[in-house]
């Protein structure tokens, strides 16, 4: 049976195992997509030069599409050898090492508003985007889709926590006698939080990949068999995962001059538009596994990625901020707080019942498009 991480050129053993040599052929035969790969160079040589800043952005953005759907392709194969759990995590995992990495040499900046719009943008570009084309792809050549229901059930009450973790500090600001009290209160309640989320997610670990990792599990398809060896697939995930960091910073560098350039709002760029391009592998990744009908899989990268941000980027980025005395906290904007409860609410609302079709993505892809639009015509902060 043919699939879509099946060689264009023909598999390269039959029932031999695969070597490195062979892993590779495959790798790079995998998609037609790989044919942007040429960009990378480009993307490089631009970034490490003097180029516009609309090249730049340009170049980048091409070469992680490729980059993306090779990430995808390392995930799956090693999913093919351990499991859809660890696969699933290993993806997040990788994704969102781009946000961290970032984000802390934003904190050493000073840019305390930038990292926070960032989080925000990675949690609803997850969960609305990503999950709202799986949804919508993947139901559209089939009735519905199912997925485990005590598995999304805990990733709807995890969402919840994230959530809460946000609304708190601002009903504190809100009620708070003075500002410096509220500044002060914030920063200590954030800094408590923020070592209390780390140690939900490393529980949330251990349910996940010791005391429950069945209900994580897709079932397995016995015609699909790895093509590569998986030390061929680990190394080309880290290789790869460094490469999409590399492009990611250079579009980061661009998002100034592309702002004078196309008249368009950091706010807008920083929380819509930069997801979308760091969250590539994730976004590749996602939709190809709902295409083949794997959902505890999909949802597995698309919600636990979210999950990931909330319960561990986040706490680390304020614990960071804590340690070289910046003021990073768990405040957000009321906006900004308003529209992560909204969005989390209709999602735990879609996933909490195991099931998924065609019109739940349209549903989550159109808040989405509600929430662009929200943050595209509103008045930026005079800070």
């Amino acid at each position: 049976m043919n699939n879509e991480n099946e060689p264009l050129l023909g598999s390269s053993s039959g029932s031999n195992q695969p070597t490195w040599w062979s892993s590779f052929k495959v790798t790079m035969t995998s998609s037609y997509f790989n044919l942007l790969l040429i960009f990378v160079p480009l993307a490089i040589i631009a970034g490490a030069t003097d180029a516009s800043a609309t090249v730049v952005f340009t170049l980048n953005f091409l070469a992680i599409i490729p980059l993306a759907k090779l990430l995808g392709f390392a995930t799956e194969e090693i999913a093919l050898r351990t499991g859809s759990t660890i696969g699933a995590l290993l993806n997040a995992t990788f994704g969102n090492a781009v946000e961290l990495i970032l984000g802390i040499i934003a904190l050493k900046e000073g840019l305390i508003r930038v990292v926070q719009a960032s989080i925000l943008g990675s949690i609803l570009s997850n969960i609305l985007l990503v999950l709202g084309f799986c949804f919508l792809l993947g139901g559209s050549t089939r009735p519905e889709q199912n997925f485990n229901v005590t598995a999304a059930q805990t990733s709807s009450s995890l969402l919840a926590l994230t959530t809460l973790s946000m609304l708190i500090p601002a009903a504190f600001s809100a009620t708070a006698n003075t500002a410096s009290e509220a500044e002060e209160g914030i920063l200590k309640l954030s800094h408590g939080t923020a070592i209390i989320l780390l140690l939900v997610y490393i529980l949330f670990l251990f349910f996940q990949l010791k005391t429950h990792t069945h209900l994580y599990e897709d079932e397995a398809d016995e015609e699909e068999t790895p093509t590569t060896t998986l030390g061929f697939s680990i190394t080309s995930l880290i290789i790869i995962a460094g490469f999409v960091s590399l492009h990611a910073e250079y579009l980061v560098g661009a998002i100034e001059g592309v702002v004078e350039i196309w008249g368009i709002d950091e706010t807008f760029v920083g929380i819509i538009l930069l997801p979308i391009v760091g969250n590539a592998a994730e976004h590749v990744s996602s939709v190809t596994f709902a295409l083949k009908n794997k959902m505890n899989l999909c949802i597995g990268i698309a919600v636990s990625s979210s999950l990931q941000i909330g319960l561990l980027v986040t706490p680390v980025l304020v614990i960071a901020g804590w340690i070289i005395g910046q003021p990073m906290t768990l405040f957000f904007e009321n906006f900004e707080t308003v529209v992560l409860f909204s969005s989390v609410l209709i999602v735990n609302y879609l996933i909490q019942d195991g099931r998924s079709n065609w019109l739940e993505g349209v549903q989550l892809l159109s808040v989405y498009a509600i929430v662009a639009l929200a943050f595209y015509v509103h008045p930026t902060s005079s800070e």
